[in-house]
């Protein structure tokens, strides 16, 4: 098995931030030019202005704990006060991961544990102050991009820890949306970080909450998060999955299987059935749940059989109104949306990636078990299915 590049050692952080990393003995040239703006467009509405740290210092402060997905963390939807500091602590843990009852195994690289990582939530103007750690148990150097933050690659060119270290990044939260994090080390490591299980979201709320297009308050009573991760296991001479001993070990293996773009397994929070069975999300009639959806690394179509997105924020932009009365909503690869609905009926609802080759055959579904009463004026089975009659 060849030697995994990276290990301990990545590309230089000088270089990727310069523009430039070495991918496989070639050189990746990134080309930073933008799009021009439309001149008719108007400017989004802009945070508040800056703040002094002596002004920043004399924020409150409050200590955002942590919760496993498909779960949110406690949170106002309508914020009370002024912006806070928000601490945020997130510890990275290589281990493995049994994806499929075949038992196919992956050295997953995680944030607290979890694919995806837990979800951050905080209000437009808060500061988000992380301390990002990484065990001298790791094997590999990470950092975090946060897609909600302006400058230095998200965050990732300040916060490159290597086994045995930790690093502490404040972020000012300008933009409300829902937006991913992930890990992005440099070169070939950034999509097999990512491959790995190395994403999660934050969702920065309005301060005054979610709003239809007319200005309506947008509430929910539930929230769910879904982080959908598409894996890329290599097979032995007998058609086998590959297992390794160690974390990094697959590396080799798995860069050429990524390059094929045919993921192995595409799945809902880390691993299939995860959301099925025990994990099947609950609600009752006449709860709106809000849905969050991310995926760090391809698109997806998300789609709520026997129900809809009642709103849809598919580009996750809260600056922008929602969709309405949606069937299937897109999500961009590298991006995070959400939608809300109002459960109407009872019984069961499936969840899925709406490429139902990725939700049947990969394992991308999940289900919700809604109860109440069922309401024969919204569908009714009129008649049984029996013999035809002619």
């Amino acid at each position: 098995m060849e030697k995994t590049p990276g290990i301990r050692s990545t590309v230089s952080r000088r270089n990727f931030l310069s523009g430039t990393a070495t991918v496989g003995g070639g050189l990746l040239a990134m080309d930073m030019v933008s799009n021009p703006a439309h001149a008719a467009v108007p400017k989004p509405p802009q945070a508040s202005a800056p703040l002094s740290e002596k002004q920043i210092a004399a924020l409150p402060r409050v200590k955002q704990e942590m919760v496993a997905p498909p779960f949110l963390p406690k949170h106002e939807q309508v914020a009370t006060g002024g912006p806070k500091v928000v601490e945020v602590r997130l510890d990275i843990e290589e281990k493995k991961m049994v994806l499929d009852d075949e038992g196919a195994e992956i050295w997953a690289l995680t944030f607290n544990g979890s694919v995806p990582g837990p979800m951050i939530v905080v209000h437009q103007d808060d500061y988000v102050e992380l301390t990002l750690v990484n065990p001298e148990t790791s094997a590999m150097e990470h950092n975090i991009d946060f897609h909600a933050s302006t400058g230095a690659l998200g965050g990732g060119g300040l916060t490159h820890v290597s086994p045995g270290e930790e690093a502490v990044l404040r972020f000012r939260a300008t933009k409300p949306g829902v937006f991913v994090y992930h890990c992005a080390p440099g070169g070939a490591m950034i999509p097999y970080h990512v491959c790995h299980g190395m994403n999660g979201a934050i969702m920065v709320l309005p301060r005054d909450g979610l709003k239809a297009a007319d200005g309506t308050p947008i509430r929910y009573d539930r929230a769910y998060y879904i982080g959908e991760q598409d894996y890329y296991l290599a097979k032995d001479e007998h058609d086998e999955y590959i297992k390794y001993e160690t974390a990094g070990e697959d590396y080799a293996d798995s860069l050429r299987v990524m390059a094929t773009l045919t993921p192995s397994h595409v799945v809902f929070n880390g691993a299939v059935g995860a959301l099925l069975g025990e994990g099947t999300l609950k609600a009752s009639v006449g709860e709106s749940v809000l849905m969050v959806h991310s995926q760090a690394n391809r698109d997806t179509r998300p789609h709520l059989i026997g129900g809809h997105g009642d709103y849809v924020w598919s580009t996750g932009s809260f600056t922008d109104p929602p969709q309405t009365g949606l069937e299937t909503w897109f999500i961009a690869g590298g991006a995070a949306g959400c939608a809300i609905y109002t459960f109407r009926q009872p019984g069961i609802y499936a969840y899925v990636n709406h490429n139902l080759i990725e939700a049947v055959l990969k394992g991308a579904s999940a289900h919700f078990e809604v109860d109440g009463e069922w309401n024969d004026d919204l569908m009714k089975q009129v008649r049984k299915p029996s013999q035809i009659k002619s």
